[in-house]
């Protein structure tokens, strides 16, 4: 796909979109399709988002399944035939919508902040990779099985030495295929559930013939690489030893075991990347002077996959499409995205860890929670025993919890799931009390500010002699 240039920016489009990855794109390929301005904003050099990672110049594309082949050639060559009505602006941040409706992105390739003032507002932003905390999770050498996965991508290679792959989910089983066809097969995948003693989830997904086909393929890579995988496998620590890493884990009959490894990448799901986003504006509701409707799409609203990620965006492309130009009600992608949410249903079903859910009864007491403030599992205690009753926001300025540089990004779903499990709390504590909504959801540079400045008001498209790439 060739980079797309544009020596202007337009500050008020009919549509903005944040996040060039399949919900994105699909959106963007709708409302150009149909005569309206987009702005599509995306924080990587080119689009794709991770499903879809391109690679650097000159890298082969890592091999996916046929099915998210066939999906991602038809949504780029949609998307090529769109270019010219799609302005790209790569290399930039969403920041927030501030008081006065203006929609704040900080374009990175330029050293300014460009405030938009959009019609309609698209939130793509996408997923987040789930990780529980572990004794040793924070070791260097243990990364996400996600993060791995784009830097393969991205590079083409595989990483030197001995990779344990571990957590649940089947994203495991697809990175220990892509690793074993870069020649560089895993020592062992552990699986936390176990779909072979889930047969009715199993069987469930024979109603989505491509996700079989998929799952089939990664297994065959597995098994005849004889790569083992180990089901009913819980990670009970990993600690440095001699350069490398030691995985302690149990196995489905409760016996201990161990693996020596220069890499761990740990996995447990998937979760919308919503950190501090404006609330979506209700379908048919009147937006507020001043303001655009706000919309998301893809993962970032609700963590369906790529194909629902597509389905949901070009469905929320024509809904957009049709309340601009024709002052229709916007509807949501319900209908759409039911036939996906049952698939993941039954995916979540057959990877189920075998073990009980509550963190706080499995972990020791000086396991890391907080990474950026080094806060443990006792300081939390600790905070819960004092305070009985403790809130989010308690628990957050008083110790620290999401306080630190990432602001809660890594730490704010696990702390707030196990004060609710130490508070014996009958409603899940949510999230957003840990991390709240404010703007800019990002640090933005001094120079960026000072830059803003001299940025035109909204309406006056500013020139931009430099190609974006």
């Amino acid at each position: 796909m060739p980079d797309i240039k544009s020596d202007a920016v337009n500050l008020t489009p009919d549509v903005l979109i944040i996040g060039g990855g399949p919900a994105g794109m699909a959106t963007a390929i709708e409302c150009a399709g149909a005569g309206l301005a987009v702005t599509l904003v995306e924080q990587r050099p080119r689009l794709g988002g991770a499903i879809f990672r391109q690679p650097a110049d000159g890298v082969a594309p890592l091999a996916l399944a046929a099915g998210p082949v066939r999906l991602k050639a038809r949504l780029f060559k949609d998307f090529g035939a769109q270019a010219a009505r799609i302005h790209c602006v790569y290399g930039a941040l969403f920041a927030g919508l501030d008081a006065d409706g203006l929609a704040i992105v900080e374009d990175r390739q330029t050293s300014r902040v460009l405030p938009f003032r959009p019609r309609a507002l698209v939130l793509a932003t996408g997923a987040v990779e789930a990780v529980l905390p572990r004794p040793g999770w924070t070791l260097p050498g243990v990364t996400t099985a996600g993060g791995l996965q784009v830097l393969m991508k991205e590079t083409g290679r595989a990483p030197q030495g001995r990779v344990v792959l571990a957590g649940s989910g089947p994203l495991l089983l697809a990175l220990a295929a892509q690793l074993i066809r870069l020649g560089r097969p895993p020592l062992a995948v552990l699986e936390a559930g176990n779909p072979i003693r889930q047969p009715g989830a199993s069987l469930a997904l024979l109603a989505h013939p491509s996700l079989v086909s998929e799952a089939a393929s990664y297994l065959t890579t597995i098994a005849l690489a004889r790569v083992p995988w180990h089901r009913g496998a819980q990670v009970e620590r990993i600690d440095p030893c001699d350069k490398a890493l030691i995985v302690t884990w149990r196995d489905h009959k409760g016996r201990l075991a161990s693996l020596a490894a220069d890499h761990v990448s740990l996995h447990d799901g998937l979760a919308p990347n919503n950190f501090g986003l404006p609330t979506e504006t209700p379908g048919g509701a009147t937006r507020t002077h001043g303001r655009p409707l706000v919309t998301r799409v893809g993962d970032c609203r609700e963590a369906l996959g790529a194909a629902a990620a597509v389905a949901g965006g070009r469905a929320t492309g024509r809904h957009l499409v049709a309340h601009l130009l024709t002052g229709g009600e916007v509807m949501s992608a319900e209908a759409t995205l039911a036939r996906h949410r049952a698939a993941q249903h039954h995916i979540a079903r057959a990877f189920a860890p075998r073990r009980g859910h509550e963190l706080a009864t499995q972990l020791p007491d000086d396991t890391v929670i907080c990474r950026c403030e080094g806060r443990t599992l006792a300081d939390l205690k600790k905070l819960v025993a004092e305070s009985p009753g403790l809130s989010a926001r308690e628990l957050k300025l008083n110790g620290r919890f999401a306080m630190g540089a990432c602001q809660g990004r890594f730490c704010a779903r696990n702390a707030a799931r196990l004060l609710g499990e130490l508070s014996n709390s009958a409603d899940p504590v949510p999230v957003s009390a840990l991390t709240g909504q404010r703007w800019p959801l990002r640090p933005i540079s001094i120079a960026a500010l000072a830059a803003a400045a001299d940025t035109p008001q909204p309406g006056v498209p500013i020139k931009d002699d430099k190609d974006i790439k």
